[in-house]
């Protein structure tokens, strides 16, 4: 699938060497069932450019609240390099499926920053 066709994308950027975080593993849940549980749409891992081509097929975005989880810890020990955060997790919400996501993160082993991309 094209980047550009995804109504969800994200882009992982390693701050602390400054390229882009390939082989990050993340996942994709939507919380269902009146907020009682996180639904995994999907698992993937960054590619080169540290990017996630693809989260979500066209149509597939839906109303509600989802949730991209990174695997920092994995990321930094593949790196030999102790970190503070095991995990990120970012949630947010959808109030317009025909409306376009980015969820970019920035990443150091002692810090992250991420924010409502375009």
């Amino acid at each position: 699938m094209e980047p550009g066709s995804s109504p969800l994308s994200t882009h992982v950027l390693d701050t602390a060497s400054g390229l882009p975080a390939q082989g990050l593993c993340l996942r994709l849940s939507r919380l269902e069932d009146h907020g009682q549980h996180w639904t995994e749409l999907r698992k993937s891992y960054t590619d080169p450019d540290g990017r996630c081509p693809g989260l979500l097929l066209p149509g597939q975005m839906k109303v509600g609240t989802y949730k991209l989880s990174f695997d920092t810890e994995g990321y930094w020990q593949k790196r030999g390099q102790e970190s503070f955060y095991p995990y990120v997790e970012v949630v947010f919400t959808v109030t317009n499926e025909t409306h376009k996501f980015h969820v970019p993160l920035l990443l150091s082993p002692w810090s992250y920053t991420t924010y409502r991309g375009s």
